[in-house]
């Protein structure tokens, strides 16, 4: 999507309050670079035309929303959420996140090192004994979470022609954020949106902020299917047959090992929405802060680089593969949409960054200057959640009966 060159970025930053998320926790809010606020905004203004009005969302404020609910604040080189660091190394900077249970030990692998109750001390011991590089080979060996801050160009997909979700049948395979987001503005759309789980790996959002997740699942019908059991394994590959979009937020491999293939898929006509790290045919994996940070999207200040919101990656690529499902191919068929997160956020970026403007006080308020005069530093923001989530599982066999797939 083209980014509109009249917007104003400063405007639509502090408005979008991702400026209040960004800086450290004693200093002023800080401007984090490039557009991506603007290209949020742009995005749900797509969105919000091609839903003849049904999704009534500000894009931009979508950036923040989650810490409207968490209660996240901006705190320098470590994340909002606490779980990723911005360290040294050798010939720069890096991101690495430290938020799943295993990750303690796969630190421990990387460093080749025995692991303290505390990781960040032994971690930047070793990151400022090495290059960027080899952070970055290391972790896509060992599935960490983890790159150096190396921006790299990019372009945002284009959309292909406007169609209309309405009634359609979304199943979303997704977790955490990024593709909840997508799945939820297709569903205030008019989509229908039933989210698939494992017994095994039930989404990881269910034990974040409850709020936040019943704001992303209100209204959504839950299946839980075991694909190591072969009959559960044929109904996931019909509910995946009868599908018009597919939601996918994983590597590849994941969904090929429950014997479902997305080429076969687009080939029958369904979309599929691939949202991964750095892209399908990359193994590295990452959250929304270490990946929006490698690539790129950090803000500096004197004593050196923070974070620029909370995990901006997810929302914006969620509003990003939103406004991609919601088009087609010129004369209908099938699409494989590949939608790398470093990608979406890179394609934001229009140089390197630089000391940041800091926010000044005014008023007794923080205010940031723009092309048109001065501007509040807007806090995040929530919406109003209607309705409530399904517990995991609780629609699995109403929705296979309703769809011919269990008798």
């Amino acid at each position: 999507m083209a980014t509109d060159l009249a917007a104003d970025p400063v405007r639509d930053w502090a408005d979008s309050g991702i400026a209040s998320l960004t800086g450290r926790v004693d200093g002023p809010p800080l401007l984090p670079p490039g557009h991506a606020a603007t290209v949020a905004r742009e995005l749900s203004a797509s969105i919000r035309v091609t839903s003849s009005g049904a999704v009534e969302v500000d894009g931009a404020a979508l950036l923040s929303e989650r810490a409207a609910f968490t209660g996240h604040r901006r705190a320098g080189a470590v994340s909002a959420g606490g779980a990723c660091r911005l360290l040294p190394t050798v010939d720069g900077w890096a991101a690495v996140s430290c938020a799943r249970p295993d990750d303690p030990l796969l630190l421990g692998a990387l460093i080749e090192a025995e692991i303290p109750d505390d990781p960040w001390p032994a971690v930047a011991g070793w990151l400022v004994e090495h290059t960027g590089a080899e952070l970055a080979e290391r972790a896509e060996m060992l599935g960490i979470a983890a790159g150096p801050v190396a921006p790299s160009p990019a372009a945002l997909p284009a959309p292909a022609a406007p169609r209309p979700v309405d009634g359609l049948l979304v199943v979303d395979f997704s977790a955490l954020w990024a593709g909840p987001l997508c799945a939820h503005l297709l569903g205030l759309a008019g989509a229908r949106v039933v989210k698939v789980e494992t017994p095994s790996r039930p989404d990881g959002a269910r034990r974040g902020n409850p709020d936040f997740y019943r704001l992303l699942h209100s209204g959504h019908e839950s299946v839980v299917l075991d694909p190591h059991d072969g009959r559960q394994r044929r109904e996931l590959a019909e509910l995946v047959a009868a599908a018009d979009i597919v939601i996918e937020a994983s590597r590849p491999r994941a969904l090929a090992g429950f014997g479902l293939d997305a080429r076969e898929a687009v080939d029958e006509g369904t979309t599929w929405i691939s949202i991964t790290a750095h892209g399908r045919a990359s193994h590295r994996v990452g959250f929304g802060d270490d990946i929006a940070a490698s690539a790129g999207l950090i803000a500096y200040d004197a004593d050196g680089p923070v974070f620029v919101g909370d995990a901006i990656a997810d929302p914006l690529t969620g509003l990003t593969a939103a406004a991609l499902a919601m088009s087609a191919p010129a004369g209908g068929g099938g699409m494989l949409w590949d939608i790398p997160m470093s990608g979406v956020v890179a394609a934001t970026l229009d140089r390197p960054a630089s000391i940041a403007q800091p926010a000044v006080r005014e008023g007794g308020r923080w205010v940031l200057q723009a092309a048109s005069g001065t501007v509040p530093v807007a806090e995040p923001r929530r919406r109003e959640i209607c309705g409530e989530a399904p517990e995991s599982g609780r629609d699995t066999t109403r929705v296979l009966a309703e769809l011919g797939i269990r008798s």
